[in-house]
């Protein structure tokens, strides 16, 4: 592993261990909020507008960000999907893609289903995936 790589993973793991009420997947006041008018129920979920593409559409969800880092708190052990240095080991080597956390976050109802369709938001979320893991991957 390069120097740069270790530092880089070190400074990753360190911000995530000080991120406090991510674990919950709440999101607080952000400016990309929608609330959906037509049912009882309001859908106040944070999209990272700095990653996704300007094809998204105006539906938002959970931040990529937030996403990878409630899996790496443990957030998706339920549905199989391994927390901290296994799961930064696990990405590095490929055996755990973005589509396997966005498919978690569906089955842990974080998520609609359509995110599957959003090529935006998976890109967004491999990522930060790439980025816990210090890997680069393809789109």
């Amino acid at each position: 592993m390069k120097l740069t790589t270790l530092i880089t993973s070190t400074a990753i793991v360190a911000s995530l261990a000080f991120t406090s009420g991510i674990a919950s997947a709440q999101t607080g006041a952000n400016k990309n909020t929608s609330t959906n008018a037509t049912s009882e129920k309001s859908i106040n979920t944070a999209v990272n507008s700095d990653a996704l593409g300007s094809n998204s559409s105006n539906v938002s969800y959970i931040q990529p960000f937030n996403l990878v880092n409630l899996a790496y708190q443990g957030g998706f052990k339920q549905q199989g999907v391994p927390s901290g240095g296994t799961l930064i080991s696990k990405g590095q080597r490929g055996n755990i893609t973005a589509k396997d956390l966005v498919k978690a976050a569906i089955n842990a109802k974080k998520l609609p289903a359509q995110v599957l369709n959003n090529q935006d938001y998976i890109s967004a979320v491999n990522l930060q995936l790439g980025v816990l893991t210090g890997v680069d991957y393809p789109e």
